[in-house]
């Protein structure tokens, strides 16, 4: 195919393209510049989405406190303790394993929590998106994160205890032991007043 210069040309489906000049319509200035701000416009969404979800620890909660003052943060572990309801919010202590920190939460999320951690029980391990404060003002300047998402990572559990088979043993052979001396006392007692 020849086209109106004279020169051969190749059909790309929206039309031709000049062979000796070899640039196809993809790579033509013009489109270049839009496609390039579209990937960049795209890469840009994708980067602030995945800076908020980043998920802290409790030390670096402190470590960093000044850094991440008043920044949304994303923060996991076991709620612990009882949720203590104030108003229509409430708070809830959530362990990492290293520290506590405690949550404030609007009420709707009170029926995400289904266990929360002590000795009969392992709580709920909670995903907690919210604002974190080094020194809240609205609660006395304690370290804490206002939830603005609660999400149960993993339900939690009942816990049984056991005594030990050991412990057991020791437990009869003291209190045999006990009621044996009780028993010498009295009689001690009675023959020492006859």
């Amino acid at each position: 195919m020849r086209n109106p210069r004279g020169r051969e040309a190749r059909d790309v489906g929206r039309g031709t393209w000049d062979v000796k000049r070899e640039t196809p319509p993809f790579f033509r200035p013009a489109s270049c510049v839009f496609r390039l701000s579209l990937l960049l416009s795209v890469a840009y969404c994708l980067s602030s989405v995945s800076y908020a979800q980043t998920t802290v620890t409790s030390t670096e909660l402190i470590e960093r406190a000044k850094e991440l003052n008043g920044k949304e943060v994303s923060y996991q572990g076991e709620a612990i303790g009882e949720a203590m309801a104030r108003g229509e919010h409430f708070w809830i202590n959530v362990n990492d394993g290293n520290n506590a920190i405690g949550v404030w939460a609007p009420d709707n999320f009170l029926s995400v929590i289904s266990f929360t951690g002590g000795y009969t029980a392992k709580g709920d391990w909670l995903e907690v998106r919210g604002v974190f404060n080094r020194a809240c003002k609205m609660h006395g300047g304690d370290v804490d994160i206002h939830a603005l998402a609660l999400i149960k990572a993993r339900e939690g559990k009942a816990v049984t205890h056991r005594l030990a088979r050991g412990k057991h043993t020791l437990i009869v052979i003291l209190l045999g032991a006990f009621i044996c001396l009780s028993i010498l006392q009295l009689l001690k007692k009675r023959l020492g007043k006859k």
